[in-house]
């Protein structure tokens, strides 16, 4: 089966190739808030998925629809310096990638659901260092596991969406225990909702959140 999001991200690499987060809002210094971003103030029954897909944006955004997924965090991991900025990071000298970290109730959605979305739906996990027009290591696939359970359930999956002949490559998502998230500025904080109007958002990052509405339909929080 062909993958409908790489010929999504082919089409905006060639309209568009303006990179994420290049674009800051004239409010960055005070932006204001939305639903989105943010660690809930109650984590009690909460668990922790982190994964990194390209632009946190649409990453965001496309988990937050997720019924049982009660906050997501946009923010940097799987680099070595400590709490890094987006120009850092954009350096290429952390180490890190763009991710989100995502609170979830383990008794409305599994790990293994979140991980089913990541690896077919939200992103391509067979781009090298890439996610359509983001270009560079700081854009890499990655999904961190915080137990050994977590790392058996991310390759068991990418094991599973490799056999079915989705991707026309294999998938070459980093795996990696999670050593520190660092949540990102203020600004990219929900900022897919916040700046509709942006056209990195209409043009890239509205196609991510959209391929997961129509795959994952019976499993947004809003059915469609």
């Amino acid at each position: 089966m062909k993958n409908r999001l790489k010929s999504f991200l082919s089409l905006s690499l060639l309209a568009f190739t303006v990179a994420c987060g290049t674009q800051q809002p004239a409010d960055a210094q005070n932006p204001p808030r939305s639903t989105a971003g943010f660690a809930p103030a109650n984590l009690n029954g909460l668990a922790l998925a982190t994964f990194a897909g390209g632009c946190f944006w649409a990453q965001e955004e496309a988990f937050e629809q997720i019924k049982g997924v009660k906050q997501v965090v946009s923010g940097y991991a799987g680099g070595t310096k400590a709490n890094p900025t987006y120009e850092q990071v954009a350096s290429r000298t952390t180490g890190h990638t763009e991710a989100v970290e995502i609170y979830y109730d383990p008794k409305v959605v599994s790990f293994e659901k979140l991980a089913d979305i990541f690896f077919t739906a939200s992103h391509d996990p067979t781009q090298l260092n890439r996610q359509g027009p983001d270009v560079g290591p700081e854009y890499r696939s990655a999904a961190f596991y915080r137990t050994p359970q977590e790392k058996q359930i991310l390759e068991a999956t990418i094991a599973k969406v490799n056999a079915s002949k989705q991707y026309d490559g294999k998938i070459v998502t980093e795996v990696l225990p999670l050593k520190k998230f660092w949540p990102a500025e203020d600004y990219h904080q929900g900022y897919y909702r916040l700046h509709p109007e942006n056209p990195y958002i209409t043009n890239v990052s509205a196609k991510k959140v959209e391929h997961v509405q129509k795959e994952f339909a019976k499993d947004l929080k809003s059915p469609l």
